[in-house]
């Protein structure tokens, strides 16, 4: 009786530690191929830069169709930042949410495929005060799951 109730506890521990185990996966970002939009990429940091822009941060990202990427930057009070999304030329839908610490939305920008700019969302924002803020874009393609996109986050610093 003991060696069954020993043998049933083992494997509920067993159960229950493998659960635990698989629930501490870490999610990692993965970059991928920009070379589709490396023209706009270097057109664009180069147009910031000479309007006295510095790149704080950049990033290739990997995302999935119709899925929001959440990006948490710090920003400083009563700093000019500018945010750049590029999406794949191909996905059809274009979207950045931005949110403060609150969770309340600040920004909400969408592009459509035949718009003029395309894939490129572009919004400046002064934060009101010194907290991080979540940034969240998005892409929809009728023929592609996994999509390349590529963020940047400049701030004014002349």
């Amino acid at each position: 009786m003991k060696t069954r109730l020993f043998t049933m506890f083992f494997a509920l521990y067993i159960v229950l530690s493998s659960q635990e185990v698989a629930a501490q996966e870490i999610i990692r970002q993965e970059s991928c191929n920009t070379t589709p939009f490396s023209t706009q990429i270097d057109s664009l940091k180069k147009l910031f830069s000479s309007k006295g822009f510095i790149v704080l941060r950049e990033a290739s990202i990997s995302m999935q169709s119709e899925y929001e990427l959440p990006i948490v930057v710090p920003m400083t009070q009563g700093g000019l930042y500018e945010f750049v999304f590029i999406g794949e030329p191909s996905s059809r839908l274009y979207e950045v949410r931005m949110y403060d610490w609150n969770e309340k939305q600040v920004i909400y920008q969408k592009k459509m495929w035949g718009d003029v700019d395309g894939n490129i969302i572009s919004y400046a924002y002064i934060p009101q005060f010194s907290e991080y803020h979540m940034i969240k874009p998005v892409q929809i393609n009728k023929t592609k799951k996994k999509l390349c996109g590529y963020v940047i986050l400049l701030k004014k610093v002349k």
